[in-house]
């Protein structure tokens, strides 16, 4: 999935530690084989491959995160849509390029996004993708899911007091012994600025127990171009990558609501993105925003500052 999976537990003994982190790696090595854009092989690109075509029945794993997929883009008008994968490539070829897309090739690419064009049976557990050319990108929500399904292997082991991280993804489970939770950092918009000593931008800390939470941003993914930096997150709704500089932490009930509300509320900006954590129980976000070098921040429903 493009990142590092890292997985802390506290265990009874060595060989179940053993047996319970190997096969958590071995669902995350499955999950990344169905799921992936980049290997042809998997059953993504698979799906892609027939669109425009017949229903095609799919496994329940990718049933489980396209059906996911679908309802964040209901819920947020289609600032979160895994329809936007033809954008998304003209755009990683634009970063490698350092120049901006073919305004013919961004719109022949914006043809073929909609999330409505994704039609699925829960009956049959069939996909089809309505137009042909239509690639779907799960790299806003994968990765959450994969966390998720980590955790649920681990519990399978009897290990409950466990952390999975993928780069900006964690899911939790039980604190860790004789603690409250896990002592999750959120770092600042500006890592540099905690450098200086009149800054008001402070490290975050937060203590979370049985909850996904993921961070999305353009900190480690961006280009600029013409003095413009453009993050690697695409706006389905109008094929351009976000510009300026944010970074969105969502706290859920599980990560792979975590991972894609924390990219939708990116989109969607912070007012209209906390009313979508507004309306989602059990939900809540931090969002940070550099504009014009004035660093504004907004949040609903997010865990209190740990002292430190």
């Amino acid at each position: 999935m493009g990142t590092v999976f890292r997985i802390v537990l506290y265990a009874p003994d060595p060989t179940t530690a053993a047996k319970a982190s190997r096969a958590a790696f071995d669902r995350i090595q499955k999950l990344d084989s169905i799921m992936s854009d980049y290997k042809p092989e998997s059953e993504l690109r698979q799906l892609c491959g027939q669109a425009g075509g017949s229903p095609v029945k799919v496994s329940d794993d990718l049933f489980r995160v396209l059906a996911a997929a679908q309802a964040v883009s209901e819920r947020s008008d289609g600032a979160f849509d895994i329809t936007v994968g033809p954008v998304v490539r003209l755009w990683r070829r634009a970063r490698r390029r350092h120049e901006l897309p073919d305004p013919e090739q961004l719109a022949a690419a914006r043809e073929l996004v909609g999330y409505e064009r994704v039609r699925l049976d829960p009956q049959g557990h069939t996909v089809q993708l309505l137009k042909p050319g239509m690639q779907l990108d799960l790299g806003g929500i994968a990765k959450g899911d994969a966390a998720d399904q980590a955790l649920l292997v681990l519990k399978g082991f009897g290990v409950t007091r466990a952390l999975v991280a993928a780069a900006g993804d964690i899911a939790v489970g039980d604190p860790p012994p004789h603690r409250k939770g896990w002592r999750i950092e959120i770092a600042p918009l500006d890592a540099s600025s905690i450098q200086t000593p009149n800054s008001k931008i402070q490290t975050r800390f937060v203590l979370l127990h049985n909850v996904g939470v993921s961070t999305s941003g353009d900190a480690e993914q961006h280009v600029e171009i013409n003095g413009v930096r453009y993050s690697h997150i695409v706006d389905p709704r109008t094929g351009m990558a976000l510009t300026g500089r944010s970074s969105v932490t969502v706290v859920a009930s599980n990560d792979i609501t975590a991972d894609s509300y924390a990219t939708a509320i990116d989109v969607l900006g912070p007012e209209r993105g906390l009313k979508l954590v507004d309306s989602t129980p059990g939900t809540g976000a931090l969002v940070k925003i550099d504009s014009a070098a004035t660093l504004q921040s907004f949040e609903s429903h997010f865990p209190p500052q740990e002292p430190q």
